[in-house]
């Protein structure tokens, strides 16, 4: 029996969505009341930016859920800042028979000012992808690879706000085999709880 993890991330995805709208306000009265689950929450889209046999087809929907337990939200001033990351996981799916990719790691987040704040993570990934072979696509010789992405954003409130992604999946060279890698730029909208 063969598993379609685009369609089953796809179906997680719409999931996902009707709970997080469904529970917004839920979700914020929990916060009130020190009983968050979720920092933040992120949805959006990127696509391929590589060339040549290594690009990959479509549009990645993704999805990101941040965690607060170094106290990020407490700290005062991009020193402090970078002193407390808050962990992501997440993931990005291939719609057009690509790799879905399942991530997590930690996010470093510099406020700028109240509006613009600049973002860099760093972790791992774990993809659906081809390993070795001669089709169009990376190949990326592990299954497992580090993940890392920069980010520049934007607030329009207290708890939305929009941000362009740049994240690349390689290993290194740290496993046998090619090490094409998968890098994709998108967007993503957040709502921080």
């Amino acid at each position: 029996m063969r598993i379609d993890f685009g369609r089953v991330a796809l179906r997680l995805l719409g999931i996902a969505s009707v709970a997080v709208v469904v529970g917004m306000p839920t979700m914020a009265g929990s916060a009130n009341a020190g009983e968050q689950i979720f920092d933040e929450l992120r949805f959006g889209a990127s696509t391929s930016v590589q060339s040549g046999h290594s690009r990959e087809d479509g549009v990645f929907p993704e999805i990101t859920a941040l965690f607060d337990p170094f106290g990020y939200d407490t700290a005062v001033g991009w020193q402090q800042q970078l002193l407390h990351p808050r962990v992501h996981l997440g993931t990005s799916i291939g719609t057009s028979g690509e790799a879905s990719q399942f991530f997590s790691g930690f996010t470093w987040t510099v406020d700028f000012n109240e509006k613009l704040f600049a973002e860099a993570g760093f972790g791992g990934v774990i993809h659906t992808g081809d390993l070795e072979g001669d089709d169009d696509g990376p190949e990326l010789g592990c299954r497992v690879l580090f993940h890392e992405y920069l980010g520049a954003g934007y607030r329009f409130s207290t708890h939305w706000n929009v941000m362009a992604q740049v994240a690349h999946s390689s290993h290194a060279n740290l496993c046998d085999g090619p090490n094409d890698g998968m890098t994709r730029a998108g967007l993503q909208i957040g709502y921080k709880f």
